[in-house]
């Protein structure tokens, strides 16, 4: 009994001097994508007394996890558990390394990158059609741009579209 109050008060400092510090590795791990939404779920041992071992880095939670069924031969679903994964999220992960190697469990952002549909083409159309009938809300134009170019687009894209625009500084003439 007293190896788990031991394990959990040494647990809890551990946690505490992490989050009580300004903690310029986990800026870091969140800037490139890699810091663990869930790191309270981290159950294994090397995690919770180890100092090496950090639950809000989720390349080296993922690492750890594969390494221990692959090497150690423990348990898929023992595994994933002690990590904070399902078994589902085991199998992505142990084939994104074995695709990727160890940059392939970086998490990647998912979904199109930026405003595809928005093209300058359809962009152009917008703008001649607020020039022209400046009382158009986003769902109007949506309709327009649909019925014109075929493009189901979110009124609120419309809108985002727009406004980078105005945060754009002009580009400079050479």
């Amino acid at each position: 009994m007293s190896g788990v109050i031991l394990l959990t008060t040494l647990a809890w400092s551990l946690s505490v001097v992490r989050e009580s510090r300004p903690d310029e590795k986990a800026a870091a791990l969140r800037s490139a994508g890699a810091l663990n939404p869930r790191p309270q779920t981290v159950r294994d041992p090397l995690f919770i007394t180890q100092p090496f071992f950090d639950g809000r880095d989720l390349v080296q939670v993922k690492y750890e996890m594969l390494r221990r069924v692959q090497r150690e031969g423990g348990s898929v679903t023992h595994a994933a558990a002690d990590f904070g994964f399902s078994r589902v999220s085991f199998y992505q992960t142990q084939t994104a390394f074995a695709a990727g190697g160890l940059p392939g469990l970086v998490p990647r952002r998912r979904g199109p990158r930026g405003a595809h549909k928005l093209t300058e083409e359809v962009m152009a159309f917008l703008d001649q059609a607020r020039a022209e009938a400046p009382e158009l809300s986003s769902r109007d134009l949506a309709g327009r741009v649909q019925e014109r170019f075929g493009l189901s687009v979110h009124p609120r894209s419309i809108e985002r579209a727009f406004e980078r625009r105005l945060k754009k500084p002009p580009s400079p003439l050479l």
